[in-house]
């Protein structure tokens, strides 16, 4: 989704000359202020129609019955919320739309790219669909790739709009993100990861989940593991340091315990570098702040394997 401006909403040039009858007519100095009104309640009315229009194509393919077709509403899903992060007016346009059943992104991912596989044994023997004139509905099962861009998705979709973590909950996104980070390849993991920290991020109820079941203690598991991919577990420290500094800052947390439970799991020396490591960059810009979160975590990986 391209946001484009249209050629009516340029505005008048203020520095133009009035003409002399219109600088005696008191009408005509409102009206610059009126169309100006007009314009903006135009393009607003544009911006909604093309941000709509964006969810429905890529919700659309995102419900399909085959991975392919999904994986092509995923990118068209998370091109569009890139696209739509970059103006404050398209964000709250965005959240007006996730009010709406028909556009709500979080449950669809949910209800088909994330939602686990049956097994053999949990399927319930049936011969309906051999007797029945209706055919039997097929789903192809999710590829890893689907499963990484889902995880992307709701990462965007949670930190452009808090109240998705509500639907995350409702959907129980925990035990469906813990077994992704327990069971899947190293692309899925990473990005399991970072979408954790976004549902975490203003959810009491979803970070009493994770403690539930066992969060910290799978990922420490990860980080201390030397045949784990390098990346994988420097994603890790980047998510404990994140989780200690920001989630568990912030007031009202459930999970009082964290670091309690990391200096249990990981020894109190590398529990006492991620704690004084995690209070970085509260001055510093955005990518300065990423820069020295990489940096920090790779000092907490060293701090593992030396000691």
């Amino acid at each position: 989704m391209n946001l484009k401006e249209p050629l009516w909403s340029k505005q008048i040039d203020p520095k133009e000359s009035p003409s002399p009858s219109s600088a005696r007519d008191p009408e005509s100095e409102a009206a610059p202020s009126a169309v100006g009104e007009l314009v903006n309640s135009l393009n607003r009315q544009r911006i909604y129609r093309e941000v709509t229009l964006a969810l429905r194509t890529g919700l659309r393919d995102a419900r399909a019955e085959f991975s392919f077709l999904r994986v092509r509403g995923l990118r068209f899903l998370l091109k569009s919320l890139r696209s739509i992060a970059q103006s404050d007016c398209t964000i709250i346009l965005f959240s007006h739309t996730q009010s709406i059943p028909d556009l709500q992104v979080v449950p669809v991912l949910f209800e088909h790219s994330l939602k686990e596989t049956e097994t053999e044994d949990d399927r319930v023997g049936s011969l309906d669909h051999i007797f029945s004139v209706e055919p039997m509905k097929i789903n192809s099962p999710s590829t890893d790739a689907e499963v990484a861009l889902a995880l992307r998705v709701l990462e965007g979709c949670c930190l452009l709009h808090p109240e998705s973590t509500i639907l995350a909950h409702q959907h129980k996104a925990i035990p469906v993100l813990m077994n992704v980070l327990s069971n899947r390849g190293v692309l899925e993991q990473g990005a399991c990861l970072d979408a954790l920290i976004s549902i975490m991020l203003d959810s009491s109820s979803n970070q009493m989940d994770f403690e539930a079941y066992n969060g910290i203690e799978e990922v420490t598991q990860l980080l201390r593991d030397k045949q784990v991919d390098e990346n994988l577990r420097l994603k890790c420290g980047e998510f404990l340091l994140l989780l200690i500094g920001h989630v568990n800052g912030r007031k009202g947390s459930p999970m009082a315990t964290v670091h309690e439970d990391v200096r249990q799991l990981l020894g109190e020396k590398s529990a006492s570098l991620i704690w004084a490591a995690s209070q970085f960059g509260s001055t510093l810009d955005p990518e300065q702040r990423l820069t020295a979160l990489h940096i920090q975590a790779r000092r907490v990986l060293e701090s593992l394997d030396l000691y």
